[in-house]
């Protein structure tokens, strides 16, 4: 299977770790756009102005959560402004509501050398 990186539009900004992180969990832009959309569940983000957001992706065999955090950049004149996709994830269970969000350490040391 081929993956196709997104590419940046006026509605979406793509970053390189989030391109890189889509490859190794298999997640595509229509589902990162489908999570953002309708997302199940939305949480503060560890880095300052950020969100996540969450959508279930459970299967018979295991129960587990897609998790895209992003940044909206508000436009000064009409229509909602350009989000900024910084990272997804696969988290594996069920994460506790309202805590900190659950992030895989090589994802936050990433994160960290980003910001």
């Amino acid at each position: 299977m081929l993956f196709r990186f997104p590419k940046d539009d006026k509605n979406y900004a793509w970053t390189t770790h989030v391109k890189n992180k889509m490859l190794h969990y298999r997640i595509s832009e229509q589902k990162v756009k489908t999570i953002l959309g309708n997302p199940s569940r939305k949480e503060e983000g560890i880095a300052p102005d950020t969100s996540a957001v969450m959508k279930r992706n459970d299967t018979p065999k295991r129960k587990e959560e897609l998790w895209v955090m992003y940044t909206r950049k508000a436009k000064i004149s009409k229509g909602r402004g350009k989000t900024t996709i910084i990272s997804t994830w696969r988290y594996p269970g069920i994460s506790p509501k309202g805590k900190e969000i659950p992030i895989p350490e090589d994802i936050l040391s990433e994160l960290e050398k980003l910001l």
